[in-house]
């Protein structure tokens, strides 16, 4: 029954995905060979080269090393989260010892591959993510409050406008290391540092559990209630960041909480999406349900996968790829998914000049060849938008 009712879901959010994520295009040719020939009746031939909503994986010192991994990433990914080495207990896991290296060399490697980068995390509220020699620091407030400034105007200093995004103080719904002790304003304080020191970045709440409905202390209610909080104290919130670590998910249980949200006006990302499941078959049927639901709703911008290769990730069970680089049946899905969500059109131009499709958001590129032979290449790009994108290639 599982498997009928998720076909009649995805039949449901194809619908939704075309109307979400695709738009009509008119392509005008006009004289775009400066009238030299006629162009009417030449062939035109549309690929896409990127999708516009961005499909990312976490990274880590070791897995970087990794040929197969790099390979993958390099070709079915677009951006790239550092799994612990901006974290503050990786970054001054003894207080005044500061190592960036860790995360410089990652950022560098990401520069090379060209792909941008979510800083995680500023903060981390949950007390068994907080280093020793900060819990040594004890009831002494202005102590606390002088490392907490240090940290955040250290690393955002740094990096300033190297991160698109941040998650500033991971798990406030399951953590209160921080605001137990210099009181609830220090949370809105942490992200209107950030804003200050580094005003292009998206600074985020992040955490897990929310899309899941399993857990009383991460409803979306909570989570909407602590963004007014925060918004409350001054907090520039720039974007919902649900962890997604799920097993069993629930299409419509995942799109319950994303409706919620929506009304937020934020953008959401899926920030860490792992689905655990032993049996490789289920697994990749569970995460296409996951990224069905994210694609097909608006208010979702982006997948964030927390790792995607056997023996590079915390939870053994949730892998895309085998050890050895070869594609599970999850990882193939994910190919497939990646690959439906990308258009591609053929045809020949109208009396009018005109090419007329409906594509993905994305970039693409367009080639005309003429009856005499003669071919033009430009690049274009479909941004989101309910109207015909009308396109003179003239002036492109």
């Amino acid at each position: 029954i599982i498997v009928a009712d998720r076909r009649a879901r995805f039949a449901e959010l194809k619908e939704k995905t075309d109307k979400v994520r695709k738009r009509d295009v008119v392509l005008s040719f006009g004289s775009a060979l400066g009238g030299a020939e006629d162009v009417s009746g030449a062939s035109v031939r549309v690929v896409q080269l990127d999708n516009g909503f961005p499909l990312g994986s976490c990274i880590n010192g070791s897995v970087v090393q990794d040929p197969a991994f790099v390979d993958f990433f390099s070709n079915h990914l677009d951006w790239a989260v550092f799994e612990n080495e901006l974290k503050w207990y990786w970054t001054e896991a003894q207080r005044g010892h500061l190592n960036y290296g860790d995360a410089d060399r990652l950022l560098d490697f990401c520069d090379r591959a060209g792909k941008p980068v979510r800083g995680h995390c500023i903060f981390w509220a949950v007390d068994g993510a907080v280093q020793q020699w900060i819990k040594d620091i004890g009831g002494d407030r202005d102590q606390l409050m002088s490392v907490v400034l240090d940290r955040v105007r250290g690393l955002l200093s740094r990096y300033a406008g190297r991160f698109p995004h941040y998650d500033v103080n991971n798990e406030m719904l399951h953590g209160r290391f921080f605001r137990d002790r210099l009181g609830d304003d220090v949370a809105a304080l942490m992200f209107r540092e950030a804003a200050r020191l580094d005003p292009g970045a998206k600074l985020f709440v992040n955490d897990y559990n929310v899309e899941c409905a399993n857990d009383p202390n991460a409803t979306p209610e909570r989570y909407m209630a602590l963004i007014d909080d925060l918004r409350r104290g001054g907090a520039q919130v720039g974007g919902i960041g649900l962890q997604g670590h799920v097993s069993n998910p629930v299409g419509e249980v995942i799109c319950d909480a994303l409706d919620k949200l929506a009304a937020m006006d934020l953008p959401i990302w899926i920030t860490e999406l792992d689905v655990g499941e032993q049996d490789e078959a289920l697994r990749a049927d569970d995460l296409e349900v996951v990224l069905r639901e994210a694609y097909a709703h608006p208010a979702v911008e982006g997948v964030i996968f927390w790792g995607i290769m056997q023996g590079h990730m915390w939870r053994r069970d949730a892998a895309l790829l085998n050890a050895d680089g070869t594609l599970n049946r999850a990882g193939q899905r994910f190919v497939d998914l990646r690959s439906e969500w990308m258009s591609n059109a053929r045809g020949r131009m109208d009396a009018e000049g005109q090419f007329k499709f409906r594509g993905f958001h994305g970039t693409y590129v367009v080639e005309l060849t003429t009856p005499a032979g003669t071919k033009m290449l430009k690049a274009f790009t479909i941004d989101k938008g309910d109207a015909p994108l009308v396109l003179d290639m003239d002036n492109l």
